[in-house]
């Protein structure tokens, strides 16, 4: 048996997750989730571990258990609400290595640094420069970041870290809800980050487009793109794309394309696909492929790239060729995962170029 199954076997879930006293909680991760990036972050005894996104307090509780008898827990959170719930049950328990703050975790948490770990339970817009300066030299972070300006496009990534500089170890298909500046009840059902347009009445519908620089103030065209996808003129079946959904959102990505869109219908299914100001078409996560009409431009570039695609056998989030690119602009310091634009390998991991 192995550390990270003791720390499992120690700490019961539905404490935190549905406590008979605080209540049940919708800010969770899937236990297989919390396992993987755990794995990832290779804690251990004594370690010093920088948490963002407390959410249940059950992923601190397991890390606590991980570093214990001599290490810490710094746990943070934007909710003062989750933050209260988490250190109550962690007392209840009489977990005392686990130290609950309300923050913003992009800024990490300068006064408990430096740390060994770092894991984020959300997706920051990129890494934070923050997270890489108060991490140890040699230390690991495990981190869930976007590969594009589009809700849901992730990566999870366990990045090292050798004199403030990051280098990918590892990549995983998998993601998280954006991080945001307030405190949110879902985070889900339309992300606080690279929403143009949402359509609220009877669900939730919205797009995120990575052509928004060219549209206009008023989002007319990505309006107009949601709108012909909710009334589609043109109905096929592809095929069921749900087990592949992962390879799709990376391989389109890896493209560059600024057409490149994400939506999601009626709150109740995603698609990704190309859009203009005229035209739209995308694949829906259930194999179905909507569009404006069957002469669409759109649909004619969204055949192309499912051809494309599938020609490169569907590849697995973790076989692209990915880089940190520094990011020094005025919003947040760090650095951008890019995938590699159509390049695949057998090893993923390359070494951040420098800053």
């Amino acid at each position: 048996m192995t550390d990270l199954d003791r720390a499992f076997d120690a700490v019961p879930a539905p404490i935190y997750t549905h406590h008979e006293r605080h209540g049940e909680t919708v800010h969770r991760s899937a236990p297989e989730s919390i396992r993987r990036e755990l794995a990832a972050l290779q804690v251990r005894a004594g370690d010093r571990v920088l948490e963002i996104g407390t959410g249940s307090g059950y992923s601190g509780a397991l890390l606590a258990h991980l570093c214990c008898p001599d290490g810490q827990v710094t746990s943070i959170d934007i909710s003062d609400e989750l933050v209260r719930r988490a250190a109550a049950i962690h007392a209840e328990r009489g977990v005392t290595s686990v130290d609950c703050h309300v923050g913003d975790g992009l800024a990490g948490y300068p006064t408990a640094a430096p740390f060994h770990r770092a894991v984020s339970w959300c997706a920051p817009p990129r890494l934070p420069k923050a997270w890489t300066q108060q991490v140890v030299n040699g230390g690991r972070i495990v981190a869930c970041l976007p590969i594009t300006a589009l809700p849901s496009a992730t990566l999870i990534a366990t990045i090292t870290v050798a004199a403030g500089k990051p280098r990918i170890e590892a990549l995983a298909g998998g993601g998280y809800a954006q991080s945001t500046p307030v405190a949110v009840d879902d985070a889900l059902t339309v992300p606080g980050r690279w929403v143009d347009y949402c359509d609220r009445q009877p669900d939730p519908s919205w797009i995120g487009i990575c052509w928004r620089a060219a549209d206009d103030a008023q989002h007319t065209g990505a309006r107009s793109a949601l709108g012909q996808l909710l009334h589609p003129g043109y109905t096929d079946t592809y095929r069921q794309m749900e087990l592949h959904w992962r390879s799709w959102y990376t391989w389109t990505s890896a493209l560059g394309d600024p057409q490149l869109s994400l939506v999601s219908l009626r709150n109740e299914i995603r698609g990704l696909g190309h859009t203009t100001p005229s035209s739209a078409a995308v694949v829906l996560t259930d194999g179905r492929v909507i569009a404006d009409g069957l002469d669409s431009p759109s649909l004619h570039s969204l055949r192309t790239w499912l051809q494309r695609w599938e020609h490169a056998g569907r590849p697995a989030p973790e076989s692209f060729a990915c880089t940190l690119m520094p990011h020094g602009g005025p919003d947040l310091a760090g650095w951008d995962l890019q995938v590699g634009h159509g390049s695949v390998t057998s090893r993923p991991a390359v070494a951040a170029a420098g800053r």
